[in-house]
């Protein structure tokens, strides 16, 4: 496997305050072979932005028409990944960049498929969860849980690694958030080895501009349960 092995798909929506340093932030990875940043039809000037930077040969950029929801963006990036190893970067700052080069060793060294980065499992820095959304995110978890008799912790957790011939192997129908569940449940029923880490995790008030709400939930404990017993 390469040293510069790493594709890392970034899917953005209206982050016009934080994408420029992320994406900086992420183009210091010496494990980056590229990173493919899909906007979603951004209306508050980061299309614009993105559009007016040079960030050098490593960058692919790709400007949905409008927006159609992370599900979208995500399986758009993927089938663009030409990495060994495809990762997952939100635009905000919740999440650390430099621990994509830890989370992805299980798959470097060949014992894993598929990483997750999960926010649950403490060691490192946590800004303090709002409390429906971590029961909620637990309350997920535990379905996917029994449904799919795995022990994951965090399956709504952003940092997930694949290698690649798994992740363009999959069908990914959501459109939303739903995406989450959906590459869960599928990347279970096809017998992968998941791993999860520890990460750290700088979370979002929704006065900050965090995004998923309650409603994801019920959407999301659904889609598990749609994917278990009817795709």
């Amino acid at each position: 496997m390469d040293k510069e092995c790493l594709s890392v798909v970034m899917p953005v929506y209206n982050e016009k305050s934080t994408v420029l340093d992320i994406v900086s932030r992420v183009l210091q990875l010496n494990v980056l072979k590229e990173l493919i940043i899909v906007d979603d039809g951004s209306t508050d000037g980061t299309k614009e932005m993105l559009k007016g930077q040079e960030f050098g040969g490593k960058v692919k950029k790709i400007f949905n028409e409008r927006n159609h929801g992370k599900g979208f963006s995500l399986r758009t990036g993927f089938k663009a990944a030409t990495g060994d190893i495809v990762a997952v970067q939100d635009a905000d700052l919740e999440y650390d960049p430099s621990e994509l080069v830890e989370l992805i060793e299980p798959i470097q060294k060949g014992f894993a498929d598929v990483v997750y980065g999960s926010r649950l499992w403490g060691g490192k820095p946590q800004r303090a969860h709002m409390f429906w959304h971590l029961a909620g995110n637990r309350l997920i978890t535990f379905c996917a849980d029994i449904l799919y008799n795995t022990t994951l912790t965090d399956i709504e957790t952003c940092y997930k690694a694949f290698r690649r011939d798994v992740i363009q192997s999959i069908d990914i129908k959501s459109k939303g958030f739903s995406v989450e569940p959906e590459l869960t449940a599928k990347v279970l029923k096809k017998k992968c080895r998941v791993y999860e880490m520890p990460i750290s995790y700088y979370g979002r008030s929704y006065q900050e501009g965090k995004k998923i709400t309650w409603k994801h939930g019920f959407s999301a404990i659904a889609a598990l349960f749609w994917f278990r017993f009817f795709d």
